[in-house]
């Protein structure tokens, strides 16, 4: 029996998020509008053209199953039509977000604001991902003369961030999730050392206060702006802290990150997982995030004091810390 059980291949790289994580909160990792991957299955160039893309998707189709640990139980023709209609629909809706002269008049992707902040959430849902290498193929395959850019250069651009040149290791990205983990990590310190060695982390993780017990204890806690989400630092008394905006599809964006991060193989730093513990610590009740809220540190676009602590308190559970990075 033993024998028979497959090995864990270097190429997966999206799984289903593991109990544990899931029953805190369901919700985080299910898409609310848009819904792609085998794990969610159920224009006139592009008609042209359909025939030779099933064949080129026919050629990367083993490679593209290899990517998911679960296996999955499409036919070769249901799952070449999953990545054929769930990438097209990624490719074109990149593609339109960049280009204003393709979009229709009434286009609801590109018009409705409350569509469009779906869609990016959904998109970075770690169950809801199709291999990069797949819409890299079908973006080159579509790709108009006067389209000069790559598909990562489309991509981070309909997130929000601009020039892919500025991260060097982007091309390595396996999927969307990985891709924007990279952008939002890239340039942050490695772990430090004390005297060669990596700091303890519990002893000193233990004994971290909440931002009530630091203001007590006279410690001021300041706002900056300008400085990497991940960039915290402590010196004299003052805890630098960088703004962090709270809105409705925060909690659903960092769960998803924590559980990119708590997949992933290999022994590097994760630092959305340690920031959101980080977080966790200074807040324990609605007074802190009131604390911080002062301070200008949290934005809170909930209202709700509360609901962000809890928030906060909940995204903590069964999550493994290692070599905590901000000890």
């Amino acid at each position: 029996m033993l024998s028979g059980v497959p090995p864990t291949l270097p190429e997966q790289s999206i799984f289903r998020v593991h109990h544990q994580l899931r029953k805190v909160n369901p919700k985080a990792y299910k898409p609310e509008i848009l819904v792609i991957s085998p794990y969610h299955y159920g224009n006139d160039k592009k008609n042209e053209s359909v025939d030779g893309y099933m064949l080129t998707l026919r050629e990367l189709e083993q490679r593209a199953r290899d990517c998911y640990v679960e296996t999955i139980d499409l036919s070769p023709k249901e799952f070449q039509a999953m990545m054929l209609i769930d990438g097209c629909f990624i490719v074109e809706l990149f593609r339109k977000y960049n280009m204003e002269k393709l979009r229709d008049k009434d286009d609801p992707f590109m018009k409705a604001v409350w569509i469009q902040y779906c869609l990016q959430r959904d998109l970075l849902l770690f169950e809801n991902q199709l291999p990069l290498f797949v819409l890299n193929k079908l973006y080159d395959l579509t790709k108009g003369q006067d389209e000069h850019l790559e598909l990562i250069d489309i991509a981070i651009r309909y997130f929000g961030l601009r020039d892919s040149s500025q991260y060097p290791t982007l091309r390595e990205s396996k999927h969307l999730l990985h891709l924007m983990h990279t952008c939002w990590t890239y340039g942050l310190p490695n772990m430090p050392r004390l005297h060669g060695k990596a700091p303890p982390m519990k002893e000193k993780f233990m004994f971290m206060s909440s931002a009530t017990e630091l203001r007590e204890s006279e410690v001021k806690l300041k706002a900056v702006r300008w400085r990497h989400m991940k960039d915290i630092r402590f010196k004299n008394g003052k805890l630098e802290i960088p703004a962090l905006s709270i809105q409705d599809h925060t909690e659903s964006q960092f769960r998803n990150l924590i559980a990119y991060e708590q997949h992933r193989q290999g022994g590097d730093i994760n630092y959305f997982t340690d920031n959101v513990t980080f977080m966790d610590c200074l807040i324990n009740t609605s007074k802190d995030v009131k604390v911080l809220h002062c301070a200008g540190i949290i934005r809170n676009y909930l209202g709700d004091d509360e609901v962000v602590a809890q928030m906060f308190n909940k995204m903590g559970d069964s999550i493994t810390l290692s070599n905590f990075y901000y000890s």
